[in-house]
């Protein structure tokens, strides 16, 4: 059979706009056949070799990457960090007395401390690469999903922290009993806890994927690496050692990031002030798209949903609630959240120019993309492992595993509170004796579950169950959401309302999630005012001869 050479035709890059042109390569010439992808290779079968002969030859290839290796450099940096992480654990476990210990540092944490660990918590894994990726493949359209904290933050400053802090709760899920019924904190706790349980697995999932096609470190080691090291440490010093993991993990994370940009500052041809010029021409900073329409994240869908979802995370998750109660006193809870409000704005700005940094970059220098890959949110952990120094790349690779770690460590020791406050010791009074007990035994539960669920996830679709999970996320948080903001802004909302105010959100949740093309960043939103607005109208319309007051414990 005879071949002649095919030159690849120059390729086109959409996102930069840019031409890459590559060799060539033999192959026989074939028409009237289609290019079929499967299983990472490409495959060309029986085309024509000449008019109305077919060839019964199937040609076969794959687009290959250029790697780095990992280095053992760079692998001795990632080792020293996980034992750094595990030391914290075993030095605070020393502390570890009792249950108050255990889920709430005994009072001892210091407010930026906690503030810190807020901040570490909110900004996991997934955003430390999802937003520069996606300022690096769109814009600055959502970046009002976090700006929308200014706004939200007051109320929960004001309103919440005082009254949790009043009331010497250990969960969010204890206001809802007294302020309403047992019911009501149980629906909240257990959603919580399944919902933490899917969080630690996507966490987790989402950054492995990354990790393996930057590193070639296998996605079940760095799923078994983080969810097991996180648990590890959160088992044995409790929330303690959480919360200054964080601290730390924020300095490791934020330092990557910055150091990341300087970096490419220096390697771009007009500097900053390039990156910024290339932004401005190619329209990278949009941020307001003013139409009116639902179904797109334009500025008002974001803002409005972005308002609802931080009201939700910061006053009604147990994550949150969790550190403003570790504190000595109400002024450090309330410094605690001004600190997460103080370095998120700044953070996000940083994260936003990150993606656009290296949309600027890979612009400038297009033969340095990998083509092979196909999950966007690999961009900036490429850029770090093909064009960082050695030593530096294992500090920023730790980076990424720190702020899943972070946020995996937070949900476990959260949901382990929950399930012994909430469930375990409010059925089986007397097990509080052995109440540390108790408590690691379901951290460790709590954080295998989730890090099986990872597991899994390696195995499936992961582009639906990313899809179900946000809805999820919207669907119960909303809901939740609206039940703590009756209680503690409405004094005339009572038990059988806003039960049946709570079931109407659900209701209407499940209906938009299947017929309504709005958009995902809208459920919570839906939720929330769906809750209070059903749970308003059925207290005044149902009457509550065991209508409950707002608690006014000390």
């Amino acid at each position: 059979m005879k071949y002649k050479n095919i030159i690849i035709p120059p390729l086109f890059l959409t996102i930069t706009g840019t031409v890459l042109h590559e060799g060539g390569f033999s192959v026989a010439g074939v028409v009237t056949t289609p290019l079929v992808e499967w299983d990472g290779e490409f495959y060309l079968i029986s085309g024509e070799i000449r008019p109305g002969v077919r060839t019964p030859d199937i040609l076969r290839g794959r687009f290959t990457g250029k790697t780095q290796k990992f280095g053992w450099l760079n692998t001795l940096i990632l080792i020293l960090y996980f034992g750094v992480l595990v030391w914290i654990g075993y030095f605070f476990s020393k502390r570890q007395k009792n249950t108050d210990d255990y889920f709430k540092g005994g009072g001892r944490v210091p407010w930026w401390a906690a503030g810190l660990s807020i901040f570490g918590t909110a900004l996991s894994a997934i955003t430390f690469m999802a937003i520069p990726a996606k300022s690096f493949a769109t814009n600055w359209a959502y970046i009002w999903l976090n700006a929308a904290i200014l706004v939200a933050a007051p109320l929960v400053v004001f309103y919440f922290i005082p009254l949790f802090r009043r009331l010497k709760i250990t969960t969010a899920y204890e206001y809802l009993e007294i302020r309403f019924n047992l019911f009501l904190r149980l629906a909240g706790s257990i959603s919580f806890i399944l919902f933490q349980i899917g969080r630690m697995g996507v966490v987790l999932f989402l950054p492995a994927i990354a990790l393996n096609v930057v590193t070639g470190i296998d996605i079940y080691v760095c799923i078994l690496l983080m969810g097991l090291l996180s648990l590890l440490y959160t088992f044995m010093g409790g929330i303690e050692a959480v919360i200054w993991t964080d601290a730390m993990q924020v300095v490791v994370l934020l330092g990557g990031a910055v150091l990341s940009l300087v970096l490419i500052t220096l390697n771009l041809e007009g500097g900053f002030s390039g990156i910024v010029q290339t932004a401005v021409a190619d329209n990278k900073f949009a941020a307001f798209d003013m139409v009116l329409d639902f179904r797109k994240p334009t500025f008002w869908v974001v803002l409005f949903g972005g308002l609802f979802s931080q009201f939700a995370t910061y006053g009604a998750d147990q994550t949150m609630v969790q550190r403003y109660l570790t504190t000595p006193n109400m002024k450090a809870a309330k410094k605690s959240l001004w600190t997460n409000i103080i370095l998120t704005i700044p953070a996000t700005l940083l994260f936003f120019f990150m993606g656009t940094a290296l949309y600027a970059f890979f612009k400038e220098n297009p033969d340095h993309m990998n083509l092979t890959l196909k999950n966007g949110d690999s961009i900036f952990p490429w850029f770090i492992v093909n064009e960082l120094p050695n030593g530096v790349v294992g500090i920023l690779i730790s980076g990424i595993f720190a702020a899943a770690m972070s946020s995996v460590s937070s949900s476990i020791n959260s949901a382990a509170t929950a399930y012994s406050t909430d469930i375990h010791f409010r059925f089986r009074p007397g097990a509080s004796q052995h109440g540390l007990r108790v408590a690691r035994i379901s951290t460790v539960v709590i954080g295998v579950a989730g890090t099986l669920f990872a597991l899994f996830m390696a195995s499936w679709e992961i582009k639906s169950l990313w899809d179900v999970f946000n809805k999820v996320l919207g669907l119960i948080i909303g809901s939740l959401g609206g039940l703590f903001l009756l209680g503690i802004l409405f004094r005339k909302a009572h038990s059988k309302g806003v039960m049946i105010g709570f079931i109407c959100s659900l209701l209407l949740q499940a209906y938009i999630a299947t017929f309504s093309q709005i958009h995902l960043l809208l459920y919570t939103a839906t939720g929330v005012v769906a809750c209070v607005g059903a749970g308003l109208l059925f207290s005044y319309i149902i009457p509550d001869k065991k209508f409950r007051q707002q608690p006014t414990r000390q």
